[in-house]
Protein backbone atom coordinates (compact mmCIF):
# COMPACT_ATOMS: atom_id res chain seq x y z
CA UNK A 1 0.00 0.00 0.00
CA UNK A 2 1.24 3.73 -0.14
CA UNK A 3 1.43 5.07 3.38
CA UNK A 4 2.59 8.70 4.40
CA UNK A 5 3.73 8.86 8.13
CA UNK A 6 3.33 12.70 8.78
CA UNK A 7 6.08 13.48 11.67
CA UNK A 8 9.55 12.00 11.77
CA UNK A 9 10.02 12.06 15.47
CA UNK A 10 10.73 8.85 17.70
CA UNK A 11 7.20 7.50 16.70
CA UNK A 12 6.89 8.32 13.36
CA UNK A 13 10.72 7.66 11.63
CA UNK A 14 10.45 3.89 13.43
CA UNK A 15 6.92 3.42 12.27
CA UNK A 16 7.71 4.68 8.43
CA UNK A 17 10.60 2.47 8.19
CA UNK A 18 9.07 -0.43 9.83
CA UNK A 19 6.17 -0.48 7.19
CA UNK A 20 8.57 0.09 4.55
CA UNK A 21 10.44 -2.93 6.13
CA UNK A 22 7.11 -5.26 5.42
CA UNK A 23 6.48 -3.99 1.88
CA UNK A 24 4.69 -1.19 1.60
CA UNK A 25 5.44 2.58 -0.33
CA UNK A 26 6.41 4.94 2.73
CA UNK A 27 7.07 8.33 2.56
CA UNK A 28 7.53 10.31 5.53
CA UNK A 29 6.90 13.77 5.90
CA UNK A 30 8.17 16.55 7.96
CA UNK A 31 8.23 20.57 8.84
CA UNK A 32 11.77 19.92 9.45
CA UNK A 33 14.17 20.34 6.42
CA UNK A 34 17.17 19.20 8.72
CA UNK A 35 15.71 16.16 9.90
CA UNK A 36 14.13 15.01 7.04
CA UNK A 37 18.00 14.99 5.26
CA UNK A 38 19.12 13.16 7.78
CA UNK A 39 16.85 10.79 7.34
CA UNK A 40 17.12 10.68 3.47
CA UNK A 41 20.75 10.07 3.81
CA UNK A 42 20.69 6.90 6.56
CA UNK A 43 21.42 9.45 9.47
CA UNK A 44 18.92 8.59 12.69
CA UNK A 45 18.20 11.96 14.91
CA UNK A 46 18.18 9.46 17.80
CA UNK A 47 19.29 6.60 19.37
CA UNK A 48 17.51 3.37 19.10
CA UNK A 49 18.76 -0.02 19.71
CA UNK A 50 18.69 -1.91 15.43
CA UNK A 51 16.58 1.79 14.17
CA UNK A 52 20.04 2.82 11.77
CA UNK A 53 20.23 -0.58 10.34
CA UNK A 54 16.34 -0.77 9.88
CA UNK A 55 16.58 3.18 8.01
CA UNK A 56 19.15 1.62 5.66
CA UNK A 57 17.20 -1.43 4.76
CA UNK A 58 14.18 0.55 3.82
CA UNK A 59 15.97 3.42 2.40
CA UNK A 60 17.88 0.83 -0.14
CA UNK A 61 14.88 -1.10 -1.05
CA UNK A 62 13.16 2.01 -2.61
CA UNK A 63 10.42 1.80 -0.47
CA UNK A 64 11.12 4.75 1.93
CA UNK A 65 11.79 8.44 1.06
CA UNK A 66 11.19 11.49 3.17
CA UNK A 67 9.73 14.90 2.25
CA UNK A 68 8.90 18.54 3.61
CA UNK A 69 5.75 18.86 1.38
CA UNK A 70 2.38 17.89 2.12
CA UNK A 71 0.92 18.55 -0.66
CA UNK A 72 3.41 15.15 -2.52
CA UNK A 73 1.88 13.38 0.73
CA UNK A 74 -1.40 14.01 -0.01
CA UNK A 75 -0.96 12.89 -3.67
CA UNK A 76 0.93 9.62 -2.74
CA UNK A 77 -0.73 8.45 0.19
CA UNK A 78 -4.10 5.98 0.13
CA UNK A 79 -3.50 5.98 3.97
CA UNK A 80 -2.10 8.98 6.35
CA UNK A 81 -0.72 8.09 9.56
CA UNK A 82 -0.46 11.15 11.76
CA UNK A 83 2.67 11.24 14.78
CA UNK A 84 3.24 13.97 15.97
CA UNK A 85 4.48 15.21 19.35
CA UNK A 86 1.33 16.38 21.95
CA UNK A 87 3.53 17.74 24.54
CA UNK A 88 1.89 19.23 27.70
CA UNK A 89 0.27 22.89 27.23
CA UNK A 90 1.96 25.77 28.76
CA UNK A 91 0.31 26.97 31.84
CA UNK A 92 -2.12 23.66 31.58
CA UNK A 93 -1.72 19.92 32.52
CA UNK A 94 -3.94 19.35 28.91
CA UNK A 95 -2.44 17.95 26.40
CA UNK A 96 -1.22 20.39 22.71
CA UNK A 97 -2.72 19.46 19.97
CA UNK A 98 -1.35 22.07 17.83
CA UNK A 99 0.81 19.90 15.80
CA UNK A 100 -2.04 17.24 15.27
CA UNK A 101 -4.31 20.31 13.93
CA UNK A 102 -1.55 21.28 11.45
CA UNK A 103 -0.86 18.20 10.19
CA UNK A 104 -4.87 18.16 9.16
CA UNK A 105 -5.00 22.06 8.07
CA UNK A 106 -2.00 21.08 5.77
CA UNK A 107 -3.03 18.31 4.15
CA UNK A 108 -6.50 18.48 4.29
CA UNK A 109 -6.79 20.94 1.12
CA UNK A 110 -4.54 19.00 -0.97
CA UNK A 111 -6.58 15.74 -1.22
CA UNK A 112 -7.95 14.63 -4.39
CA UNK A 113 -8.93 11.13 -3.89
CA UNK A 114 -10.56 8.81 -0.89
CA UNK A 115 -8.10 8.02 1.99
CA UNK A 116 -7.86 7.18 5.23
CA UNK A 117 -6.06 9.35 8.13
CA UNK A 118 -4.95 7.41 11.08
CA UNK A 119 -3.64 8.93 13.78
CA UNK A 120 -1.54 7.13 16.48
CA UNK A 121 -0.15 10.48 18.52
CA UNK A 122 -1.73 9.81 21.96
CA UNK A 123 -4.70 11.92 22.08
CA UNK A 124 -7.06 13.26 24.50
CA UNK A 125 -10.67 11.86 23.82
CA UNK A 126 -12.77 12.87 21.04
CA UNK A 127 -10.08 14.22 18.97
CA UNK A 128 -11.06 11.57 16.43
CA UNK A 129 -14.74 13.50 16.14
CA UNK A 130 -13.50 16.40 16.25
CA UNK A 131 -10.87 16.22 13.48
CA UNK A 132 -13.32 14.23 11.18
CA UNK A 133 -15.57 17.49 11.48
CA UNK A 134 -12.24 19.49 10.31
CA UNK A 135 -11.01 17.34 7.67
CA UNK A 136 -14.55 17.49 6.16
CA UNK A 137 -14.61 21.31 6.27
CA UNK A 138 -11.43 21.94 4.74
CA UNK A 139 -11.07 18.99 1.96
CA UNK A 140 -12.34 19.77 -1.43
CA UNK A 141 -16.05 19.30 -2.36
CA UNK A 142 -16.59 15.33 -2.91
CA UNK A 143 -13.50 13.88 -1.49
CA UNK A 144 -14.34 11.58 1.51
CA UNK A 145 -11.26 11.60 4.26
CA UNK A 146 -12.19 9.08 6.92
CA UNK A 147 -10.33 9.39 10.26
CA UNK A 148 -9.41 6.26 12.65
CA UNK A 149 -7.64 6.09 15.54
CA UNK A 150 -4.57 3.35 16.13
CA UNK A 151 -2.44 4.35 19.31
CA UNK A 152 0.93 3.28 19.68
CA UNK A 153 2.62 1.27 22.57
CA UNK A 154 6.10 1.71 21.40
CA UNK A 155 8.71 1.42 24.34
CA UNK A 156 11.78 3.29 24.02
CA UNK A 157 15.06 0.62 23.52
CA UNK A 158 12.61 -1.62 22.01
CA UNK A 159 10.61 0.91 19.43
CA UNK A 160 11.52 -1.28 16.19
CA UNK A 161 10.71 -4.85 17.77
CA UNK A 162 6.94 -3.25 19.38
CA UNK A 163 6.63 -2.13 15.83
CA UNK A 164 7.16 -5.35 13.77
CA UNK A 165 6.17 -7.59 16.51
CA UNK A 166 3.46 -5.59 18.14
CA UNK A 167 1.77 -7.20 21.71
CA UNK A 168 -1.36 -5.86 20.41
CA UNK A 169 -2.91 -4.00 17.77
CA UNK A 170 -5.93 -1.34 18.70
CA UNK A 171 -7.99 0.25 15.72
CA UNK A 172 -10.79 2.57 16.73
CA UNK A 173 -12.93 3.16 13.13
CA UNK A 174 -16.68 3.92 12.20
CA UNK A 175 -16.71 1.81 8.87
CA UNK A 176 -15.46 -1.78 7.82
CA UNK A 177 -13.85 -0.02 4.82
CA UNK A 178 -11.54 1.70 7.25
CA UNK A 179 -10.88 -1.35 9.45
CA UNK A 180 -9.95 -3.60 6.20
CA UNK A 181 -7.61 -0.98 5.07
CA UNK A 182 -5.67 -1.33 8.24
CA UNK A 183 -6.23 -5.22 8.32
CA UNK A 184 -4.25 -4.60 5.01
CA UNK A 185 -1.85 -2.14 6.77
CA UNK A 186 -0.92 -4.54 9.29
CA UNK A 187 -1.41 -7.89 7.84
CA UNK A 188 2.38 -9.75 8.53
CA UNK A 189 1.54 -9.03 12.42
CA UNK A 190 -2.33 -10.58 11.87
CA UNK A 191 -0.75 -13.47 9.72
CA UNK A 192 1.49 -13.42 13.14
CA UNK A 193 -1.30 -13.97 15.25
CA UNK A 194 -1.18 -10.25 17.11
CA UNK A 195 -3.97 -9.69 18.85
CA UNK A 196 -6.24 -7.62 16.58
CA UNK A 197 -8.98 -5.33 18.64
CA UNK A 198 -11.41 -3.39 16.42
CA UNK A 199 -13.38 -0.47 18.82
CA UNK A 200 -15.05 2.64 18.01
CA UNK A 201 -12.41 5.37 18.11
CA UNK A 202 -12.86 7.03 21.55
CA UNK A 203 -11.89 3.69 23.19
CA UNK A 204 -9.45 3.60 20.67
CA UNK A 205 -7.89 6.87 22.00
CA UNK A 206 -8.67 6.20 25.58
CA UNK A 207 -6.62 2.83 25.05
CA UNK A 208 -3.15 4.30 25.35
CA UNK A 209 -3.73 6.98 28.08
CA UNK A 210 -5.17 4.29 30.25
CA UNK A 211 -2.36 2.18 29.62
CA UNK A 212 0.30 4.77 30.85
CA UNK A 213 -1.62 5.73 33.54
CA UNK A 214 -1.72 1.67 35.06
CA UNK A 215 1.83 1.65 34.81
CA UNK A 216 2.35 4.86 36.24
CA UNK A 217 0.15 3.87 39.10
CA UNK A 218 1.89 0.86 39.04
CA UNK A 219 5.11 2.39 39.54
CA UNK A 220 4.57 4.77 42.02
CA UNK A 221 2.48 2.64 44.16
CA UNK A 222 6.04 0.97 44.46
CA UNK A 223 7.71 4.19 45.60
CA UNK A 224 5.03 4.66 48.22
CA UNK A 225 6.23 1.30 49.52
CA UNK A 226 9.28 2.11 49.40
CA UNK A 227 9.13 5.31 51.17
CA UNK A 228 6.94 3.47 54.04
CA UNK A 229 9.66 0.93 54.55
CA UNK A 230 12.26 3.69 55.11
CA UNK A 231 10.22 4.32 58.14
CA UNK A 232 9.66 1.19 58.76
CA UNK A 233 13.22 0.01 58.26
CA UNK A 234 12.00 -2.86 56.09
CA UNK A 235 13.29 -3.73 52.68
CA UNK A 236 11.16 -3.05 48.93
CA UNK A 237 12.68 -5.23 47.14
CA UNK A 238 12.16 -8.69 49.10
CA UNK A 239 8.52 -6.60 49.58
CA UNK A 240 8.28 -6.32 45.56
CA UNK A 241 9.36 -9.57 44.75
CA UNK A 242 7.21 -11.05 47.43
CA UNK A 243 3.98 -9.43 45.66
CA UNK A 244 5.02 -10.09 41.89
CA UNK A 245 4.73 -13.89 42.83
CA UNK A 246 1.23 -12.94 43.06
CA UNK A 247 -0.42 -13.46 39.36
CA UNK A 248 -3.32 -10.60 39.80
CA UNK A 249 0.08 -8.02 40.70
CA UNK A 250 2.90 -9.42 38.30
CA UNK A 251 6.70 -8.49 39.10
CA UNK A 252 6.30 -6.10 36.10
CA UNK A 253 6.74 -2.25 37.01
CA UNK A 254 7.60 -2.69 40.56
CA UNK A 255 11.08 -1.45 40.56
CA UNK A 256 11.70 1.39 43.28
CA UNK A 257 13.87 3.85 42.70
CA UNK A 258 14.18 7.58 41.27
CA UNK A 259 11.13 7.01 38.91
CA UNK A 260 9.38 7.74 35.76
CA UNK A 261 9.73 10.74 33.43
CA UNK A 262 10.21 10.94 29.72
CA UNK A 263 8.18 12.54 26.68
CA UNK A 264 5.18 10.09 27.54
CA UNK A 265 4.30 8.95 31.11
CA UNK A 266 3.87 12.21 33.16
CA UNK A 267 2.42 14.69 30.06
CA UNK A 268 -0.12 11.60 29.41
CA UNK A 269 -1.46 11.02 32.71
CA UNK A 270 -1.87 15.09 33.43
CA UNK A 271 -3.83 15.30 30.13
CA UNK A 272 -5.90 12.53 30.92
CA UNK A 273 -6.73 14.21 34.49
CA UNK A 274 -7.48 17.26 32.19
CA UNK A 275 -9.43 16.05 29.80
CA UNK A 276 -11.43 13.92 32.42
CA UNK A 277 -12.09 17.19 34.18
CA UNK A 278 -13.58 18.23 31.47
CA UNK A 279 -15.97 15.51 30.56
CA UNK A 280 -17.48 15.76 34.43
CA UNK A 281 -15.16 12.44 35.32
CA UNK A 282 -12.26 14.18 37.29
CA UNK A 283 -13.07 12.45 40.51
CA UNK A 284 -12.68 9.44 38.67
CA UNK A 285 -8.86 9.89 38.01
CA UNK A 286 -8.43 12.33 40.81
CA UNK A 287 -5.71 10.05 42.41
CA UNK A 288 -3.70 10.49 38.84
CA UNK A 289 -2.61 13.76 41.11
CA UNK A 290 -0.99 11.70 43.74
CA UNK A 291 0.66 9.20 41.47
CA UNK A 292 2.34 11.92 39.70
CA UNK A 293 3.09 13.74 43.13
CA UNK A 294 4.60 10.35 44.39
CA UNK A 295 6.85 9.79 41.57
CA UNK A 296 8.02 13.53 41.59
CA UNK A 297 8.74 13.50 45.48
CA UNK A 298 11.47 10.76 44.45
CA UNK A 299 13.68 13.14 43.27
CA UNK A 300 13.77 15.25 46.17
CA UNK A 301 13.69 12.60 48.41
CA UNK A 302 17.19 11.62 46.58
CA UNK A 303 18.73 14.73 46.64
CA UNK A 304 18.06 14.74 50.27
CA UNK A 305 19.42 11.19 50.67
CA UNK A 306 22.44 12.49 49.01
CA UNK A 307 22.77 15.88 51.11
CA UNK A 308 22.98 13.52 54.52
CA UNK A 309 25.39 11.43 52.75
CA UNK A 310 27.70 14.26 52.80
CA UNK A 311 27.25 15.42 55.79
CA UNK A 312 24.21 17.73 55.27
CA UNK A 313 25.90 19.99 52.71
CA UNK A 314 26.39 19.81 49.19
CA UNK A 315 28.82 23.00 48.80
CA UNK A 316 31.44 22.05 46.72
CA UNK A 317 31.10 18.21 46.84
CA UNK A 318 32.11 16.53 44.32
CA UNK A 319 29.57 14.51 42.98
CA UNK A 320 29.15 11.93 40.11
CA UNK A 321 25.42 11.33 38.21
CA UNK A 322 25.27 7.72 36.28
CA UNK A 323 22.90 8.06 33.64
CA UNK A 324 20.94 11.30 32.07
CA UNK A 325 18.46 9.84 29.85
CA UNK A 326 15.24 8.75 31.16
CA UNK A 327 15.60 5.35 30.42
CA UNK A 328 18.75 3.01 29.24
CA UNK A 329 18.86 2.15 25.02
CA UNK A 330 18.17 5.77 24.35
CA UNK A 331 19.37 9.28 24.27
CA UNK A 332 15.88 10.76 25.46
CA UNK A 333 16.57 13.16 28.12
CA UNK A 334 13.02 14.78 27.89
CA UNK A 335 11.63 15.00 31.95
CA UNK A 336 14.84 12.93 32.47
CA UNK A 337 14.74 12.21 36.60
CA UNK A 338 18.40 11.80 36.50
CA UNK A 339 18.97 15.05 34.98
CA UNK A 340 16.74 16.52 37.29
CA UNK A 341 18.33 15.43 40.19
CA UNK A 342 21.64 16.44 39.01
CA UNK A 343 20.64 19.36 38.11
CA UNK A 344 19.05 20.45 41.74
CA UNK A 345 22.58 18.81 43.20
CA UNK A 346 24.54 21.47 41.21
CA UNK A 347 21.68 24.20 42.20
CA UNK A 348 22.99 23.32 45.72
CA UNK A 349 26.10 24.26 45.43
CA UNK A 350 27.62 20.68 44.87
CA UNK A 351 30.22 20.05 41.36
CA UNK A 352 28.44 18.02 39.43
CA UNK A 353 29.64 15.84 37.19
CA UNK A 354 27.10 13.64 33.96
CA UNK A 355 28.03 10.01 32.55
CA UNK A 356 25.92 8.56 30.13
CA UNK A 357 26.75 6.34 27.24
CA UNK A 358 24.11 7.91 24.59
CA UNK A 359 22.99 10.68 26.05
CA UNK A 360 25.57 13.27 27.14
CA UNK A 361 25.41 15.55 24.22
CA UNK A 362 21.60 16.15 24.42
CA UNK A 363 22.00 16.67 28.41
CA UNK A 364 24.86 19.28 27.68
CA UNK A 365 22.25 21.01 25.58
CA UNK A 366 19.33 20.70 28.06
CA UNK A 367 21.88 21.68 31.01
CA UNK A 368 24.89 23.14 29.80
CA UNK A 369 25.15 24.11 33.63
CA UNK A 370 27.00 20.65 34.33
CA UNK A 371 29.72 18.70 32.86
CA UNK A 372 28.20 15.57 30.34
CA UNK A 373 30.58 12.94 29.04
CA UNK A 374 30.61 9.36 27.88
CA UNK A 375 33.79 8.48 29.58
CA UNK A 376 32.71 6.60 33.34
CA UNK A 377 36.21 7.19 34.97
CA UNK A 378 37.22 10.83 33.96
CA UNK A 379 33.50 11.16 34.96
CA UNK A 380 33.96 9.45 38.80
CA UNK A 381 37.32 11.17 39.12
CA UNK A 382 37.94 12.50 42.56
CA UNK A 383 34.07 12.10 43.63
CA UNK A 384 32.50 12.21 46.96
CA UNK A 385 29.44 10.34 46.09
CA UNK A 386 28.01 8.61 43.15
CA UNK A 387 24.60 8.93 42.33
CA UNK A 388 23.59 5.27 39.68
CA UNK A 389 20.32 7.05 38.64
CA UNK A 390 19.86 5.52 35.11
CA UNK A 391 20.31 1.59 34.81
CA UNK A 392 22.29 1.50 32.12
CA UNK A 393 23.28 -2.48 31.45
CA UNK A 394 26.69 -0.53 31.39
CA UNK A 395 26.99 0.19 35.17
CA UNK A 396 26.02 -3.26 36.38
CA UNK A 397 29.19 -4.19 34.55
CA UNK A 398 31.40 -1.73 36.57
CA UNK A 399 34.19 -3.14 38.73
CA UNK A 400 33.29 -1.37 42.21
CA UNK A 401 36.91 -2.17 43.42
CA UNK A 402 38.56 -0.12 40.25
CA UNK A 403 36.18 2.52 40.56
CA UNK A 404 36.53 2.79 44.17
CA UNK A 405 40.38 3.67 43.47
CA UNK A 406 38.99 6.25 41.43
CA UNK A 407 36.95 8.16 43.42
CA UNK A 408 38.13 9.99 46.60
CA UNK A 409 35.23 8.72 48.84
CA UNK A 410 34.08 5.52 47.39
CA UNK A 411 30.09 6.10 48.58
CA UNK A 412 27.08 5.03 46.32
CA UNK A 413 23.32 5.87 45.91
CA UNK A 414 21.70 3.44 44.06
CA UNK A 415 18.26 5.37 43.17
CA UNK A 416 17.63 2.38 40.56
CA UNK A 417 18.00 -0.57 43.11
CA UNK A 418 20.02 -2.33 40.22
CA UNK A 419 23.18 -3.20 41.08
CA UNK A 420 24.54 -5.72 42.86
CA UNK A 421 25.04 -3.94 46.82
CA UNK A 422 26.97 -7.11 48.18
CA UNK A 423 29.55 -6.82 45.54
CA UNK A 424 29.89 -2.89 46.15
CA UNK A 425 29.65 -3.19 49.62
CA UNK A 426 32.48 -6.08 49.86
CA UNK A 427 34.96 -3.62 47.49
CA UNK A 428 34.70 -0.93 50.50
CA UNK A 429 31.93 1.14 49.18
CA UNK A 430 29.08 2.99 51.64
CA UNK A 431 25.81 2.25 49.32
CA UNK A 432 22.16 3.27 50.03
CA UNK A 433 19.15 3.07 48.35
CA UNK A 434 15.32 4.59 48.42
CA UNK A 435 13.52 1.87 50.39
CA UNK A 436 16.40 -0.32 51.11
CA UNK A 437 17.55 -0.73 54.56
CA UNK A 438 21.16 -0.25 56.18
CA UNK A 439 23.11 -3.26 56.50
CA UNK A 440 23.19 -5.44 58.97
CA UNK A 441 26.29 -5.37 61.74
CA UNK A 442 27.17 -8.20 60.75
CA UNK A 443 27.21 -7.03 56.94
CA UNK A 444 29.42 -4.03 58.01
CA UNK A 445 32.30 -6.41 59.74
CA UNK A 446 32.54 -8.80 56.93
CA UNK A 447 32.84 -5.64 54.93
CA UNK A 448 35.48 -4.08 56.92
CA UNK A 449 38.91 -5.34 55.76
CA UNK A 450 38.29 -4.18 52.45
CA UNK A 451 37.11 -0.94 54.05
CA UNK A 452 40.61 -1.17 55.82
CA UNK A 453 42.77 -1.96 52.29
CA UNK A 454 40.91 0.87 50.37
CA UNK A 455 41.46 3.35 53.08
CA UNK A 456 45.30 2.59 52.75
CA UNK A 457 45.24 2.63 48.88
CA UNK A 458 43.86 6.25 49.50
CA UNK A 459 46.19 7.11 51.65
CA UNK A 460 49.07 6.31 49.78
CA UNK A 461 50.21 7.91 46.43
CA UNK A 462 49.01 5.28 43.01
CA UNK A 463 50.45 2.65 41.62
CA UNK A 464 49.97 0.29 38.90
CA UNK A 465 47.93 0.92 36.08
CA UNK A 466 45.17 2.65 37.50
CA UNK A 467 48.24 5.41 38.09
CA UNK A 468 48.73 7.10 35.04
CA UNK A 469 44.68 7.27 34.56
CA UNK A 470 43.88 8.79 38.44
CA UNK A 471 47.15 11.59 38.81
CA UNK A 472 46.95 12.46 42.58
CA UNK A 473 46.14 16.44 41.49
CA UNK A 474 43.36 15.40 40.36
CA UNK A 475 41.37 14.59 43.36
CA UNK A 476 40.13 17.72 45.65
CA UNK A 477 42.08 18.23 48.77
CA UNK A 478 40.60 18.62 52.11
CA UNK A 479 38.82 16.54 54.70
CA UNK A 480 36.38 14.05 53.27
CA UNK A 481 32.80 15.40 54.17
CA UNK A 482 30.11 12.85 55.34
CA UNK A 483 29.76 9.90 57.48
Amino acid sequence: MRLTVIGTGYLGAVHAACMAEIGHDVLGVDVDAAKIADLSAGRPPFYEPGFEDLLARSLASGRLRFTTDLREAAAHGEVHFICVGTPQQAGSQAADLRYVDAVVDGLAPHLSAPCLVVGKSTVPVGTTVRLTSRIARLAPPGVRAEVAWNPEFLREGFAVDDTLRPDRIVTGVTSTEADETLRRVYAPMLAADTPYIRTDPNTAELVKVAANSFLATKISFINAMAEVCDAAEADVVTLADALGHDTRIGRQFLNAGLGFGGGCLPKDIRAFAARAQELGAGPAVAFLDQVDEINQRQRSRTVLLARRMLGGDLTDARVTVLGATFKPNSDDVRDSPALAVAAELHRQGAQVRVHDPEGAAKASLAHPELWCGEDLLTACQGAELVLHLTEWSHYREVDPDKLARVVRTPRLIDGRNALPHDEWRAAGWTVKALGRPAPSREERRSAAPAVEALRAVIASPATGPEAAAVPATTLPAGPVRGT
